[in-house]
């Protein structure tokens, strides 16, 4: 069968949607792949508002969610990996899901239009790979307000 996260998350978003409610997703900017600005990353996350008036073009498809959001007054092309995911919230209770961290990521599939250097994701995405392979096998959350 498919992987179920891509589902979820897309129900759960709209689900949060539907309830009027800000829709967050919080990222693990360190996920090779992941084209996020790496000034609003913490501890390696990064929470970012999905909620369709704060996005264009958003695409949450079963391999990435894709989208345009300005950050900092600057335009930028967001590829987020399903695998990289680790909860999809409302802002406003936190009611939403969490997903445990994927240990073995497949090989990253990022956009060319990205107008960042790919290759400052490249570095970060091997240092991290090879740092990846050393976490526990035990996965831990974070409580996100």
């Amino acid at each position: 069968m498919t992987p179920n996260r891509p589902y979820l998350i897309r129900a759960v978003y709209e689900w949060i949607c539907d309830n009027g409610l800000t829709t967050h997703l919080l990222v693990d900017a360190n996920y090779p792949g992941v084209t996020v600005p790496r000034e609003f990353v913490n501890d390696g996350q990064i929470i970012l508002n999905i909620t369709p008036s704060a996005v264009q073009h958003i695409d949450a498809g079963n391999e990435a969610i894709t989208f345009s959001a300005r950050f900092g007054g600057r335009a930028m092309n967001i590829f987020v990996p399903v695998e990289a995911v680790l909860a999809v919230f409302a802002r406003e209770n936190g009611e939403g899901m969490a997903f445990e961290p994927t240990l073995q990521p497949p090989e990253p599939t990022p956009p060319d239009t990205s107008p960042d250097s790919p290759s400052d994701n490249a570095s970060d995405s091997a240092s991290n790979s090879s740092r990846g392979s050393a976490k526990s096998s035990r996965p831990t959350l974070k409580v996100v307000k």
